[in-house]
């Protein structure tokens, strides 16, 4: 696309924006007294105008039907509301109603799907991860792989970039994979990763893991409602994701998981079992003998959070109706456009791959020199964006609530914080 270094062609494709009435449906936070350049939606996202609206209903049935809500609600009966997320989800996720569930927080989803799906041997225990994976998933898989009484530093297998490399390439983690071989038990990544904003090719990493027998799971958290996610076809194990960034759904929202119906709709598929896993014609029998729910429900463990989930649903709703083929054609030319600005500023790096197949909203930023000093500028300035050690600034023009103008906004502002030398 033929982008302009001018405010005048970012209101102008502001003013063509299909999407541009979906900002007015989101609280815009205030810095000095005016609404703020809001870029970090990938740490967290704004919360929908209609939230306030979805959590006073269950509110309201609460006070007013007391433990009756859970079946004779007016609007959403407690006893189904994980249901009611399904299909909109399935979209977001490529993948089928029955693969996916809002459940839990994201940690405790990966380790509820790590009892599942990492079940090593004495040949097989290995996991491979990308090196500087967000350290919840780092947590996770040390204390699971502690848990089967294996020696972390022998079985986990990080995946660096190459010498003077910022991201992967395909080559190293396929090298990895086949080095691994019969040792491979389980490879683990996020599927956009937090730090350098890479989105990993889901589809190749799990063919590679398959190929040697191992197991492929994916942690969404950066990725969901951020790029076109096809689980299902690309034949992915597992996958979970928290709700409270691309998918604004509140701080600690509700997570969820996707188990391919390979395995979702096998009852002897191992997990940890929860009376809300249980099948639900038989739950409130409360007789011994877990039967699991068909797909990924069978991993549910307690009943639903209701109030989380009715943030979430508010969430959803947006999307369903903004679209994801929509939101990624936005988010392409919005984080387009910002890459061409910032590739004017000399004291800047880009460390974000700079094809968009490779990448979502996120572009991570590192000054070639007082980096938090810029950061800290930008903040004074009115700019909501995210530091991370050692030295990037992420920024994320999230398509469902930035503009084109607040991006040429923040590239006059960074240009002062950061002049070419």
């Amino acid at each position: 696309m033929d982008y302009q270094d001018s405010l005048e062609f970012a209101q102008h494709k502001d003013q063509i924006d299909s999407l541009k009435d979906f900002r007015d449906q989101f609280h815009i936070p205030e810095l000095n007294g005016k609404a703020s350049i809001y870029f970090t939606g990938n740490s967290l996202g704004l919360q929908p105008k209609t939230t306030a609206k979805y959590v006073n209903e269950e509110l309201e049935g609460w006070a007013t039907l007391g433990v009756e809500g859970h079946f004779h609600s007016n609007k959403r009966p407690w006893f189904e509301y994980h249901k009611f997320s399904k299909e909109t989800l399935s979209k977001i996720m490529g993948a089928n109603p029955s693969e996916v569930v809002s459940m839990n927080s994201l940690t405790t989803n990966l380790h509820l799907l790590l009892i599942s799906f990492y079940r090593p041997t004495k040949e097989r225990y290995k996991i491979i991860m990308e090196a500087g994976a967000f350290p919840s998933d780092q947590y996770a898989v040390e204390s699971q792989i502690k848990l089967h009484g294996f020696d972390y530093e022998d079985a986990l297998i990080e995946v660096h970039p190459k010498e003077g490399k910022n991201t992967l390439d395909i080559d190293d983690i396929n090298s990895a994979i086949d080095e691994a071989g019969d040792s491979l038990a389980l490879v683990l990544f996020g599927a956009v990763q937090y730090y350098t904003g890479q989105f990993f090719p889901i589809k190749e990493i799990t063919e590679a893991t398959h190929k040697v027998g191992a197991i492929a799971g994916f942690d969404l958290a950066h990725a969901a409602g951020n790029v076109p996610l096809s689980l299902h076809d690309d034949e992915v194990d597992f996958a979970a994701w928290c709700t409270y960034k691309y998918l604004n759904s509140g701080p600690g929202g509700i997570s969820g998981i996707f188990v391919h119906d390979k395995h979702g709709l096998n009852p002897d598929t191992p997990r940890l079992a929860g009376w809300w896993g249980h099948d639900e014609s038989s739950r409130f029998k409360m007789e011994k003998g877990f039967k699991p729910m068909p797909g990924a429900d069978g991993w549910q463990t307690s009943n639903v959070n209701i109030m989380s989930s009715a943030i979430n649903l508010a969430a959803l709703e947006i999307f369903d109706k903004a679209g994801m083929e929509a939101l990624r054609k936005k988010s392409i030319e919005l984080t387009g456009f910002l890459e061409f600005l910032l590739k004017k500023l000399e004291g800047i790096r880009i460390i974000t791959p700079e094809n968009p197949a490779e990448r979502g909203c996120q572009l991570s930023l590192e000054a070639k020199k007082n980096g938090k000093a810029a950061f800290n500028q930008l903040t004074e300035a009115g700019v909501v964006a995210d530091w991370r050690e050692p030295n990037a600034i992420r920024v994320a023009p999230v398509p469902l609530y930035n503009t084109f103008s607040e991006v040429y906004r923040f590239y006059d502002i960074l240009k002062q914080a950061v002049p070419n030398e």
